[in-house]
Formats: C-alpha cells, structure tokens, sequence
C-alpha cells in the first residue's frame, strides 16, 4: 500500500516557506504523494440559512498551480487532485493544465475527479449543476484522447473539437483518472472508465459492498478488476489513535493500494505542525 499525505489546505495558511517546507518533510519522511483537495470559490453563508460545507472563509490553495511549485521543489512524490470539480470546469483547459504539470512534474500528476456538490461555484463558472454527471463522463473520454493524440476531432453532447490538439503532451501520452464520490452511479463509472477509486469511510460492511459494486462494474465493462486501484483516506482527527492501526489493516483487507493520511481537524497549533505529525506517524502506518 502506497501511503501519501493529505496537503492540509484549510489550516496551513498562505506562506510559501510553510508550504515548501511541508511538501519537503513529507518527501523526506518516505510518503509516495501528496493530495490536494479542490473548490474555486467559498459563498458567503450570510444571507444562506442552513448553509453547510465550506465558505468564502475556507482557504483552497489552486490545485493546477500549487502542483507546478510542487514539482519545481520535489523529485519522486506523485501528485494527486482529490478531487478536482471536473465538470464546471473547461474540458480543453483542464486537459492543458494537468499536462503541463505532467511535463515539469516529468510524468507525476494523478488527476482524481468528481462532480462536486456546490452549487455556488458552478453558477459563477457559468456551467448548469443539473449536468454535471453527464458532463463528467463525456470529459473523462475528451482528456484522454487530448493527451494521447496530437491532433483530434470530436463531436459530443457538450464539446466540439475541430482538428485541434495540445502541445505539450504529458511524457506518458496519458494521465491516471481516479474518480471521488459514494453514490452508486459513481461508483459504476469508476468500475466502468476509472483508473481507481477515491473513498472517505471506514472500511466497513458499507465500503466492502462499494467495492464489490466498482469491481462487478469493471467485470461487466470487460475490465480486470484488479486493475482499479482504491485511496483510502484516514483522517487522524476523526479516528481514534489506538484504531489507526486497525484502520490501515482493513482498508488493506478490501484491496486497497493507496492510503492518503489527514492531519486538518487534528487539535494542531500551527500551520508547520502538520508536517512533523505526518514525519512521526508514518513507521506506525507503515506497520499496520
């Protein structure tokens, strides 16, 4: 199992130096990548009664151009969108950005995707949140054929491409598409068309029923199973310290590759805290 490290956007602040320092201790310290959650803008919960989920006073670092200073400052940790709102996004952009980041990263970036859940941002993108599920589905096709192809034409529900292509195109003429998200369409299509799945739960009965469904959908679709890899997530402020072991373990058991650790909602005192958190909590991770 891969063990990466969750880049602790809400609590780390707007320094650079922090931010250099924590992707260098967590390179340093042994972890194989770092994830980067993703949101555009924050509403302001004012004038929104009932209001959940993040607001103008939650602080996201831009994923695409956080990725670029990472690369310039690392030479093996992967990167990985956990997950990048694809489809209130531009398809084309997004295909350029995430492989110009897989040229200065020399091949690095992992682009997990999902359709989100705020309304907000898709209206001020200008894009209808009624469609995102189809979008995201037509996307994931449209991205892989720009980053295989020099040149491409299409036609499809939401996009037109008109013999057109990107240069540069990423070193691997392809970019890993991991997929975010528990309902069950979302789960189909990772089975169906994604690289691996992205789960935040316990590895209980629930995820071992999810899991099931993603590699039934891969059978179904004429995939190996196997070939759909899964990213844990352990939030060490929402788990006990004495299940993490336990946590790792089970995780492991339902066929897991990759474990991304979170240190936000921890109880730490400031921004550099995380990253000894994350050096100091590894050997123990490592050994469940």
């Amino acid at each position: 199992m891969r063990i990466g490290a969750v880049f602790p956007q809400l609590e780390i602040g707007a320094d650079p130096k922090v931010v250099r320092d924590w992707t260098e201790t967590v390179e340093a310290a042994g972890y194989t990548h770092v994830v980067a959650y993703d949101h555009v803008l924050g509403a302001d919960p004012a004038n929104r009664p009932g209001w959940k989920g993040y607001t103008d006073q939650s602080q996201f670092h831009e994923v695409f151009v956080l990725f670029g200073y990472m690369a310039a400052i690392t030479t093996s940790l992967e990167l990985v969108t956990g997950v990048l709102v694809l489809p209130q996004r531009q398809t084309a952009l997004v295909a350029k950005q995430a492989a110009e980041v897989d040229v200065l990263s020399g091949g690095r970036l992992r682009l997990g995707v999902g359709i989100g859940w705020n309304e907000v941002e898709y209206q001020a993108l200008g894009v209808p949140f009624s469609q995102r599920g189809a979008r995201l589905t037509e996307q994931v096709e449209l991205l892989r054929r720009l980053w295989a192809e020099p040149v491409i034409s299409t036609t499809g529900q939401f996009h037109e491409v008109v013999e057109a292509g990107l240069n540069p195109l990423p070193p691997r003429r392809s970019i890993p598409i991991w997929f975010g998200g528990n309902a069950d369409a979302a789960l189909r299509r990772t089975g169906r068309i994604g690289d691996g799945w992205m789960p935040q739960s316990a590895p209980n009965d629930r995820a071992r029923s999810q899991v099931e469904l993603v590699r039934a959908a891969a059978v179904e679709a004429g995939r190996d199973p196997a070939e759909v890899g899964i990213e844990a997530r352990l939030t060490l402020g929402a788990v006990p310290e004495k299940e993490w072991p336990g946590f790792v373990a089970g995780w492991r058991e339902l066929g897991a590759t990759h474990l991304g650790v979170n240190t936000m909602g921890f109880g730490l005192d400031k921004p550099e805290d995380h990253a000894a958190v994350l050096r100091d909590v590894l050997p123990l991770l490592r050994d469940s």
